[in-house]
């Protein structure tokens, strides 16, 4: 069964939403994040995708004390990202309870560097993150566009070490449209090996098991939850 993996974003310690990518275009929710991850927790969600939009900005982490407050509070398996620039960031996260560190903007600009990461902590403790736009990657929290083909730099990592990887169509993120079916396809067929969690845009039971039958391993669900579009007690049940 695919892993539904809920969202947690976050902005001056906020939960928050942003509409494609946009900061100018956020939405602040007013629970606390550790009890919105504690009520992921109780619904039977087993991982959680935790997000520092202030780090990803700013190119620092930000907001380890709330992964350290949520690791505390919960048994999640965490994978937080944003911000992580180098080997002594990934540890501090790491040692913050964090199961697995997210890497983006890093495996564009340092490649070096990235594949260093997977081979001192192993893949299994490294998540590719891929953002793209109209089928290029964005880096620096999607604040940066790139001439990097998403399909091509999916199959370079590949072959370097990565195992596991989410990609998110920025163009649906925030927007509740579903998810960009057909990337997820053509992403499936060209790497058929590679352990592929789709992020952006789910809106509906239907859109994860539809990533299901097309053999996504997991599917990260943020603004649906936020919204009630996609209520716990769904999740209660489709879990069960």
């Amino acid at each position: 069964m695919i892993d539904i993996i809920p969202a947690i974003d976050l902005i001056d310690g906020q939960c928050v939403r942003l509409k494609r990518g946009d900061f100018a275009r956020s939405t602040p929710y007013s629970v606390d994040p550790v009890e919105m991850a504690k009520r992921f927790e109780t619904a039977g969600l087993r991982r959680l995708h935790l997000v520092d939009l202030d780090g990803a900005r700013k190119r620092r982490l930000e907001n380890v004390a709330i992964l350290e407050r949520i690791a505390a509070a919960t048994d999640l398996t965490i994978d937080c990202g944003g911000g992580i620039q180098t080997t002594a960031d990934v540890r501090t996260i790491f040692d913050a309870g964090a199961a697995i560190a997210t890497v983006g903007s890093v495996a564009v600009t340092r490649p070096d560097t990235f594949f260093e990461w997977i081979e001192m902590f192993g893949s299994d403790r490294i998540l590719l993150g891929a953002d793209a736009r109209m089928g290029n990657l964005a880096i620096n929290g999607w604040l940066e566009d790139t001439d990097v083909g998403l399909i091509q730099f999916l199959e370079n990592t590949s072959a370097n070490g990565v195992t596991q990887a989410f990609v998110t169509d920025i163009s649906n993120d925030g927007m509740l449209l579903g998810p960009a079916i057909s990337v997820y396809e053509e992403i499936r067929r060209r790497l058929p090996d590679l352990s592929l969690i789709a992020s952006g845009g789910v809106s509906s039971m239907t859109d994860i098991s539809n990533l299901d039958r097309l053999g996504c391993a997991g599917a990260i669900v943020g603004k649906a939850f936020y919204e009630n579009v996609i209520t716990l007690d769904d999740i209660r049940n489709y879990v069960g």
